[in-house]
């Protein structure tokens, strides 16, 4: 998604916005559903895995993008860009994670 984008169809697939080719179809990957299953599931894996052998914390603190991608910990916000948006309290994942 770009400041440019606009939804197109199967029909009229793309168009060009300030010399860019767009395509935005909504929902490719359910038309080709099997694989795109598979390419989530070999990009999610391995996450799992770290999860499962770790724990949610340990997990978040050996690997900085599991770090990175925390919204909750503990019962307690750790998105900065979501406590900003609702005004509600944010706690730094670091102080919950032992990085502090």
């Amino acid at each position: 998604c770009f400041e440019t984008s606009r939804a197109t169809t199967h029909s009229d697939p793309t168009y060009v916005e300030e010399g860019v080719i767009h395509y935005c179809v909504a929902n490719i990957p359910g038309a080709v559903a099997r694989t795109s299953t598979l390419a989530l599931t070999s990009a999610t894996l391995p996450y799992l895995v770290k999860v499962a052998q770790h724990g949610v914390t340990g997990a978040a603190q050996a690997d900085p993008a599991l770090h990175l991608g925390l919204s909750t910990l503990g019962g307690k916000l750790v998105s900065r860009p979501v406590a900003d948006a609702h005004e509600i309290a944010f706690t730094d994942p670091a102080e919950l994670l032992g990085d502090r």
